[in-house]
């Protein structure tokens, strides 16, 4: 196991910055997932760290040792790539042995370790294929055995599950999580699907446009986003998000642009009267109420059986989406009133997108 720092690390191609100083401590054994839209830079960080993209400023240090000077081979990691990268001439056998040979390990522990690699991961009755005779999921255990048999101190994903189907990759992330729980290394994940990170991770580093937004334990995350990106990007299906006014005389009432007043509680937030605000609510928080202060015009119904979801507008045009346990009879068309547990509701400036959270 190996812990990882990230001291002010940036990276630039030419005049474009696209990793922006980016601070971050992984401890021993962490499972730790980088997040964020395409283009944030989470790949490019991850190439950092594996020594395969130079730094052009600020440090890289495992277990408390500067690596920036060190060849990715030297560094103790291993890599598992989106595209398996695979021997394709090679048997299984010889593709997770291959890396060990490289260094001359004797040839009686080469077969123990691809045996023992090969049978945790159950991929010991393909040995003798060739990647083109095995199936995505095969491959991807296969790539993910080659690095385990190097027995690295970190491993380094880099958006190993995206060419999955669905139901391969939920099969998969257990997999690798299972893994994680019975080898006990640091493991760093890159991905762009948030469910992924928040079923997997012990940490989660949300990026957007080179810059580290909030570094967590996925539910602090979600309860306690730090602004408006990242309470929009973690959670699926992403929050509601109403803009308004603090009351000017009634800093417990908000007025929203289309005219309602919603409660707020004072005692939870920083604001002030006449403050532009944001209001954010999870659709799960919104529920069907005759009573209630919102009013949705709904434009579609999903009902998947043991969940339902009516995703329709305020009168200003506010999208909104309100997710229901169960089956239910609204239809297309329909008006219908709404409220939520103020205790669940998240308030930010609209200016600066900040949570004005005590």
């Amino acid at each position: 196991m190996a812990s990882i720092t990230l001291r002010s690390l940036r990276k630039s191609f030419g005049a474009a910055d696209v990793i922006k100083g980016i601070d971050m401590e992984i401890a021993h054994g962490e499972f730790c997932v980088f997040v964020g839209p395409s283009g944030c830079g989470k790949s490019t960080l991850l190439r950092m760290i594996s020594g395969l993209e130079p730094i052009s400023d600020g440090e890289v240090m495992i277990d408390g040792h500067v690596v920036n000077a060190i060849p990715a081979a030297d560094r103790g990691l291993a890599m598992v790539f989106q595209s398996y990268a695979l021997y394709p001439h090679m048997t299984v056998r010889q593709n997770l042995s291959f890396g060990l040979e490289n260094i001359q390990t004797p040839r009686a522990e080469i077969r123990r370790k691809v045996d023992e690699v090969a049978t945790m991961l159950q991929i010991d009755p393909l040995l003798d294929r060739r990647p083109k005779d095995l199936s995505g999921g095969q491959r991807q255990r296969v790539a993910i055995g080659r690095a385990v048999v190097r027995e690295p101190r970190v491993f380094l994903f880099d958006e190993p599950l995206s060419n999955l189907d669905a139901e391969l990759r939920v099969d998969m992330r257990g997999e690798i999580s299972a893994l994680h729980k019975r080898l006990g290394n640091t493991m760093i994940y890159v991905t762009h699907d948030q469910v992924e990170a928040m079923t997997m991770a012990d940490k989660i580093a949300v990026l957007r446009l080179g810059k580290l937004e909030q570094f967590g334990a996925p539910l602090d995350l979600y309860n306690r986003p730090a602004n408006l990106f990242v309470a929009g990007f973690i959670g699926s299906p992403k929050m509601n998000f109403m803009t308004g006014k603090v009351h000017t005389a009634d800093p417990s009432l908000l007025t929203l642009d289309t005219g309602e007043e919603v409660s707020i509680p004072v005692a939870g937030f920083r604001h002030t009267t006449g403050q532009p605000v944001t209001l954010g609510v999870r659709p799960q928080e919104l529920q069907p109420d005759a009573n209630g202060a919102l009013h949705i015009n709904v434009r579609a119904v999903e009902q998947l059986g043991s969940d339902s979801y009516l995703y329709g507008a305020l009168a200003d045009g506010t999208r909104l989406t309100v997710h229901n346990p169960g089956q239910t009879r609204v239809a297309a068309g329909e008006i219908v009133p709404l409220s939520a547990n103020p205790a669940s509701f998240h308030l930010f400036d609209t200016a600066s997108g900040m949570a004005l959270r005590k």
